[in-house]
């Protein structure tokens, strides 16, 4: 784990380097000190070389100058180290989200991956700064002061010592409490994340069914196991750190008690007890600094274990060594055998599943829940792969072309339409991000949306709100539909994209999506039925594949499933086999 943790130290070595050159040269000064504090008091003061202590003082002057800019130098550019890892690691967890795969997004909750993007890393950033430094600070010290104070006198150096390693086995000792409380904090902090995300989120639902103290209630719960956790945490850390200073005190009072006893008996001077007890005190600072790293050390630890526990899960789906680019594509898609469940203990949703469709076709799917529609539109772009069979793209297995260039070709007008915060413009030109202002224009002509964005004030730079919250539905399909003609793939899927709409919103719709159909592969999921009369084939399946298929015309003389569904349509009931 530590040599996973220092790999991110690499690109910044030499900022890194020059904070510990700037360390150890503050350590070294302090190291000084001591020796000519005994100097002034046994030579110069005692001897009358006032000119003398005059310059030394004047030296040390200096020395302390440089070191205010050493200090400043090692306060900023080591919080600049950490940052820059912070940087790399959050990246580097951004982009590997990116490369999971939709299952894991289906077990994983927002709020909890936002705190390990955001509050994890912090912790890491605090432990990759002052970690090396105080752990480098406090070995010069406490090497230097032990190997100068040997020479001054043994005996009561080994003695004072001795303490320092009673300190260093409790504080070995209090490291268990410390790692379970700190990665239970961890942990909690990212459940209240996810609760308040979720809950926010859900906001205005939970107002509308005038739940709110509901919600509190809920948020209470989760905040109090947080408090939990964080009194845990902050007991061993209590533990940690009385008994840590209690042993520093123990050392203080053993330094003054044997160090004023070998005065009195000759063994040592007043310039050297005042020596010692100098370096005695710089031994504590770094032992009060282990102490920090210590702490600092098991939460970002905890922090870092987090933070590979997501990098080390491997994406379910991805691109074969040789995969190659999808270009020139003509829109045939088959699928042959496939069979498909979401988890190993659940049942099949497609089993030894056959279609074909012929480049530039629209075909609808019709059907009750859960019979595969909104899977086969999942499985054709790879957001799941199949178990079993294989899916062909102008004659080409999907799974030996790249994500990427699958998913350019293809794409995808749902129901529930995610809109970004920022403007208009912006949502659009997520189709295609170089697209010209005029390209924009363009596509929002042909989704029936520009007309309505020039009532708006700012136009096209008009801001939407969180998730679209400042648009109406039928306005956030036609942003979509824009998206989608920016794109211009040659295969297009629409999975209920009128299905909630008003009969105004939904007919615009219809001929925004006509024109976005038009010489395109086109596969339509739909409950009302009379957007997909036009289609060029219509499936329906049910749990044991497709029961019936042909034009809208074709099933109605056939009089069957369909026939019904469409008819009862019109009628307000729903045949109790839909």
């Amino acid at each position: 784990m530590v040599k996973r943790f220092i790999v991110y130290y690499k690109p910044h070595m030499k900022l890194f380097v020059l904070d510990l050159f700037a360390a150890l040269f503050i350590s070294s000064i302090d190291l000084i000190f001591p020796i000519i504090s005994k100097t002034f008091i046994n030579e110069y003061i005692p001897q009358g070389q006032i000119d003398l202590l005059i310059k030394v003082s004047a030296g040390v002057l200096f020395l302390y100058i440089i070191r205010m800019g050493a200090y400043f130098f090692m306060a900023y550019g080591g919080h600049i180290v950490g940052a820059r890892i912070e940087y790399d690691m959050r990246n580097d967890l951004f982009k590997h989200l990116h490369e999971l795969s939709f299952k894991f997004f289906d077990n994983n909750k927002t709020g909890q991956l936002m705190s390990r993007l955001v509050g994890d890393l912090g912790e890491i950033a605090e432990l990759a700064h002052h970690g090396p430094e105080d752990l480098f600070i406090s070995t010069i010290m406490l090497i230097g002061s032990f190997a100068i104070l040997l020479t001054l006198n043994v005996s009561l150096t080994l003695i004072t010592f001795s303490f320092v390693g009673a300190l260093i086995i409790y504080a070995l000792f209090s490291r268990k409490l410390m790692t379970t409380a700190f990665r239970k904090v961890r942990k909690k902090h990212a459940n209240i994340n996810s609760q308040i995300e979720n809950s926010i989120s859900g906001i205005r639902l939970s107002k509308s069914f005038a739940n709110e103290d509901s919600e509190i209630n809920k948020f209470e719960i989760g905040n109090k196991e947080h408090l939990s956790s964080k009194k845990e945490a902050y007991f061993a850390i209590a533990t940690f750190t009385t008994g840590t200073n209690f042993l520093v005190d123990i050392i203080s009072l053993v330094v003054i008690v044997v160090g004023g006893i070998y005065v009195y008996k000759g063994i040592i001077n007043f310039g050297e007890l005042v020596a010692f007890l100098l370096y005695s005190s710089y031994m504590f600072k770094p032992i009060r600094r282990l102490i920090q790293f210590t702490q600092q050390y098991q939460s970002g630890m905890a922090g870092f274990e987090r933070f590979i526990e997501i990098m080390d899960i491997k994406p379910d789906i991805e691109d074969v060594d040789d995969a190659i680019e999808l270009k020139n594509i003509k829109g045939e898609i088959k699928l042959n055998n496939v069979s498909f469940k979401y988890n190993d203990e659940d049942n099949w949703v497609l089993r030894n599943f056959n279609l074909n469709i012929e480049e530039g076709k629209n075909i609808a799917l019709v059907g009750p829940s859960g019979v595969g529609k909104t899977t086969i539109t999942n499985i054709i772009p790879r957001f799941y792969d199949v178990n079993e069979g294989n899916i062909t793209i102008d004659g080409m297995d999907i799974r030996k072309l790249t994500m990427k260039s699958i998913r350019k070709n293809i794409g995808i007008v749902q129901q529930n339409v995610f809109i970004f915060y920022g403007d208009i413009k912006e949502n659009i030109l997520y189709g295609r991000f170089d697209a010209s202002d005029e390209e924009v224009i363009d596509a929002a002509k042909k989704a029936n949306i520009h007309n309505f964005i020039m009532t708006l004030a700012d136009g096209y730079e008009t801001i939407v709100g969180e998730r679209g919250i400042k648009l109406s539905g039928g306005q956030k399909q036609r942003i979509a539909i824009a998206r989608v003609f920016l794109k211009n793939p040659s295969i297009l899927i629409l999975d209920e994209a009128t299905s909630s709409l008003d009969n105004e919103n939904e007919l615009a719709i219809q001929e925004a999506i006509s024109q976005l159909s038009e010489g395109r592969t086109t596969i339509t999921i739909a409950h009302r039925l009379s957007t997909i009369i036009n289609a060029d084939e219509i499936l329906v399946l049910n749990e044991n594949g497709i029961k019936e298929r042909g034009s809208h015309e074709d099933l109605l003389f056939e009089k069957g499933f369909y026939s019904k569904l469409y008819k009862a349509q019109f009628k307000g009931y729903i045949p109790d086999e839909f």
